[in-house]
């Protein structure tokens, strides 16, 4: 009966909790690292830069700028980096743009499917695996030209904090304390966050803090863009509490930006 609907055996047995395996066994074309290059150089594509993130008295915060670059040229001023994958937490994505976010929308599927097969959240350590081996079977791109590299952040509910996961292109998961920078401007960044960072800080001011972090890399990055006031274009902003994944408003993130703006122009008078 199965066959004459076209299905196979993988949607009559007892499903697995991860829906990357059971796409595996369904559709595996649809993997993208189940895809192939054609032969020659890899063409440019967008790409996406700078990520922070830091937690802070009560969660974890993870931020990103708006600018994509195709070579020398922006290709975009208005792509989101940081996007919530789940209730309780959030990532954020350098490297091939297109296919970060595709790998980002597999995540969520992903831990959507394990919630309704198990009827439980996975921990914070399974959802920063799971990304891990997701990661890991894109390395084939990757040695392409084609690398996907996120930053992971996260509400542990077992621990009662925020926490930080950084990742590199073979799968390898390392957890970060206190702060970290991933992209293009990451050195700029996480120079910043050394200075200005610090325990006890409210939601509010490290919020602050990652938009002055995202400001100074784009003042030395050129594939990282600061705040856009002309076209009201502000960093992307998630925040995670044991309340869950929220976003501060537009107008909220852009009077902070203004902010830093006009302490920076008032400095710049002053030298």
């Amino acid at each position: 009966m199965s066959a004459e609907r076209g299905l196979n055996d993988a949607y009559m047995n007892v499903g697995t909790s991860s829906f990357q395996e059971f796409l595996a066994a369904t559709a595996p074309d649809l993997l993208p690292a189940k895809r192939s290059l054609p032969g020659g150089d890899v063409p440019d594509s967008p790409h996406g830069t700078t990520i922070v993130a830091l937690t802070f008295s009560g969660g974890v915060l993870i931020a990103g700028d708006r600018r994509a670059t195709m070579g020398n040229l922006i290709a975009s001023r208005h792509v989101d980096k940081v996007f919530p994958t789940d209730h309780y937490s959030a990532v954020g994505i350098a490297g091939s743009a297109g296919l970060a976010i595709e790998l980002v929308r597999l995540y969520q599927v992903e831990l959507e499917h394990y919630e309704k097969i198990e009827g439980a959240l996975l921990s914070l350590e399974g959802k920063a695996n799971r990304l891990a081996g997701m990661i890991r079977t894109n390395l084939g791109l990757a040695m392409q030209g084609l690398a996907v590299v996120p930053l992971f952040a996260g509400y542990d509910h077992d621990a009662g904090m925020g926490r930080i996961f950084s990742f590199d292109v073979t799968g390898g998961r390392y957890e970060e304390f206190d702060h970290h920078t991933i992209g293009s401007g990451s050195v700029f960044a996480r120079g910043a966050l050394k200075k200005l960072w610090k325990p006890g800080l409210s939601s509010e001011a490290a919020t602050a803090v990652a938009i002055e972090a995202l400001y100074d890399a784009a003042d030395d990055d050129s594939a990282t863009g600061g705040p856009d006031v002309t076209r009201s274009l502000w960093p992307t902003v998630c925040v995670i509490t044991d309340d869950g994944v929220t976003s501060p408003p537009a107008d909220e993130l852009g009077a902070m930006s203004r902010a830093v703006i006009a302490r920076r122009t008032d400095e710049a008078g002053e030298a």
